[in-house]
């Protein structure tokens, strides 16, 4: 499983299955790819969010939970973020 050269975003959701929040089909794939395939670099100051590498084509991409109103800030979202941001945020060059 890889990301697409046209992909910048992935965004998970939650469903509700038999009484249950479940990830969706998205969720499943962030959870694959950040386990199987992207390369952990660093976790920010909160230690919310992280940024990976992807081995194939060299993006920086961000996992981030952007619904903090929900448990655990919601559904997962993986982000591609260029340089400037990483600088910024996790002070890497």
């Amino acid at each position: 499983m890889t990301l697409r050269a046209d992909e910048s975003r992935v965004d998970g959701h939650w469903e509700l299955r038999d009484g249950r929040m479940v990830g969706d089909a998205a969720c499943e794939r962030v959870e694959k790819l950040i386990t199987k395939h992207l390369e952990r670099i660093a976790a920010d100051a909160s230690g919310w969010d992280t940024l990976y590498r992807d081995p194939q084509d060299g993006r920086f991409w961000e996992l981030v939970y952007l619904h903090s109103e929900m448990h655990g800030g919601g559904p997962p979202s993986l982000i591609q973020v260029d340089k400037e941001a990483i600088k910024a945020k996790y002070g890497l060059d």
